[in-house]
């Protein structure tokens, strides 16, 4: 069973890392509701084809979830989506959202002690995945 993610505030034993495929389905349940064949299509689009969750390590993981309470079956279906009535829906907790963001958080360390021993290149300010619109190129 999973362990209910802890609030790591850099004292004391940092929270245990979560593997790929939990990060990647707690990560594809951040956004929306899915149901599993399109949570493994979201995380094989995403990754680029570099993490691929069958179907047997995709619902070993869920049952896990679902178990910590990182996630949850959805009662009823989406508003207005109109599929194959066996398909079951999952959305993240509260708890699951912790632990995504705790997840981020680990890795975000570790990148940045990759930098520091310059395994990867410094960050350029200009590097945001957002680039703000001046009010002079919106046009008038």
């Amino acid at each position: 069973m999973l362990q209910e993610p802890q609030v790591f505030d850099g004292r004391g034993p940092a929270p245990p890392p979560l593997t790929a495929p939990v990060f990647q389905i707690l990560l594809s349940l951040v956004d929306e509701e899915l149901h599993g064949y399109a949570i493994i299509q979201d995380i094989a689009a995403r990754t680029g084809g570099e993490v691929r969750l069958t179907a047997s390590t995709l619902y070993a993981a869920v049952k896990r979830l679902l178990d910590s309470g990182w996630i949850e079956e959805l009662a009823e279906r989406p508003r207005g989506v109109r599929d194959d009535p066996r398909r079951r829906y999952y959305r993240i907790t509260r708890l699951g959202r912790e632990a995504a963001r705790a997840e981020a958080r680990r890795v975000e360390r570790l990148a940045a002690m990759a930098r520091a021993k310059r395994l990867l290149p410094p960050l350029r300010p200009s590097a945001s995945p957002v680039s703000p619109v001046s009010p002079a190129s919106k046009g008038t």
